[in-house]
């Protein structure tokens, strides 16, 4: 695997050389990156995802004024993530609570119907710090949309609900899993939940799927390209050891398989490291990346192909700083992985975006940066466009302000 550094010189044409493995197109094809939130209001938490056309979609919470005045707002593209047109918020997020590893999300059904899923805060007694999570409904295109609603059916007892995910099943419906307080154990750690809806009338019904998870790590609901659902999060093993977990479903979430180990890295650690799996899918099989502390530290990758167990781990970083792995498909079934790193600047904090490329077989073959070492970017996400191109987008820190900028990275195969 080649492994590059992009200088802050001339470091987006730069990137155009190392992953086309050509010269430079000319200057109005080059990639460009552009800032997507509001100028001089902060904004963090990018999420994208695609429109029941295909079109893609990036949303993100935004501030509305100076006193942190919140909403999830979106906008979609109309030509492949180049661009994105006029940006539109959602009225019913109002306390919308911004956290990169929570993420706000939005999901679109095949019939155009909108569901956004987003996290309030929820201080009580047993718990100063604890969320709940919400979600608003539009039918019509995002005109209007419904009553924000609290995800947990069991409102009452739920006083802490976080780290969720949501998927489009097959059926048309969303599935959603989350972490929750409510759990029948005095051990520490959240229950996993999942849900689904029922047509326009949201979630109907929930049950538990998993106990003693690890209580601030993001979760992870994907479904495959055979149907299949798959849920990714960190437990607690042997009330000390925080890994990768998996667990699988054949019929939208009424049954799950037993879990399985995604890899014995035996992080012993009293504490949530903050930095939780991802998956994607190709027809090789599972993939999955994460951080992880046990038997080295940093981002690592492993795949499985159907019922066999996962494979041994491989290192992806180069620096052990490297964290908040999103891992995608495209193309022809190609792989592309993004992560932030401290970059080690005396004096100075900075944080640059990472990006691997993998092919079918899950072997890496382009190592590359998104950003400068003299940048503060952090929790990249990124989504599958076409053959060539990926669309990356993250949150960009400076002193008292966070913006959230997007760019389209294209790679061309060479014989």
């Amino acid at each position: 695997m080649k492994s590059f550094c992009i200088k802050p010189i001339a470091f987006l044409s730069v990137l155009v050389l190392l992953l086309t493995g050509c010269q430079p197109k000319p200057a109005e094809e080059e990639l460009t990156v552009k800032r997507i939130s509001l100028a001089n209001l902060k904004a963090s938490c990018p999420y994208l995802t695609k429109d029941h056309q295909g079109n893609p979609v990036l949303c993100w919470v935004q501030a509305q004024d100076t006193t942190g005045n919140f909403l999830l707002m979106y906008a979609r593209s109309a030509d492949g993530g180049k661009t994105f047109g006029q940006a539109t918020a959602i009225p019913t997020s109002v306390g919308v609570y911004p956290h990169d590893e929570n993420l706000s999300k939005l999901l679109f059904k095949p019939n155009g119907d909108l569901l956004a899923m987003f996290a309030v805060q929820n201080p009580n007694p047993e718990n100063t710090y604890a969320g709940l999570v919400k979600y608003s409904q539009s039918f019509d295109g995002g005109k209007t949309w419904t009553a924000a609603r609290q995800l947990a059916q069991d409102a009452q007892n739920s006083i802490d609900e976080r780290y969720f995910d949501i998927a489009l099943l097959p059926t048309g419906e969303v599935a959603a899993i989350w972490l929750d307080s409510r759990k029948n154990t005095p051990k520490e750690g959240s229950s996993l939940y999942f849900s689904s809806t029922s047509g326009r009338h949201g979630f109907t019904y929930e049950k538990v799927i998993d106990q003693q998870l690890c209580q601030c790590c993001r979760t992870d609901l994907f479904v495959d390209g055979n149907g299949q659902l798959h849920a990714a999060y960190r437990a607690i093993l042997n009330d000390s050891i925080r890994d990768m977990m998996h667990l699988v479903s054949a019929d939208n979430g009424q049954t799950f398989m037993p879990r399985e180990r995604i890899s014995p890295d035996n992080w012993v650690i009293d504490g949530c490291p903050h930095t939780g799996p991802t998956l994607a899918w190709n027809q090789n099989g599972l993939h999955a990346a994460w951080y992880t502390m046990g038997g080295g530290r940093g981002v690592f990758y492993s795949h499985k192909n159907g019922e066999a167990p996962f494979a041994p781990r491989e290192a992806v970083s180069q620096l052990p700083s490297a964290k908040h792995p999103q891992l995608t498909s495209y193309g022809e079934n190609q792989l592309a992985l993004v992560w932030d790193e401290q970059v080690p600047t005396p004096g100075k904090f900075s944080s640059r975006i990472g990006l691997q490329l993998r092919d079918t077989s899950g072997k890496p073959i382009k190592h590359a940066y998104l950003t400068a070492d003299s940048t503060n970017t952090t929790h990249p996400v990124i989504l599958g466009l076409d053959n060539a191109s990926i669309l990356v987008a993250y949150t960009q820190k400076q002193e008292k302000n966070s913006e959230v900028w997007y760019q389209v990275v294209k790679h061309e195969k060479t014989n």
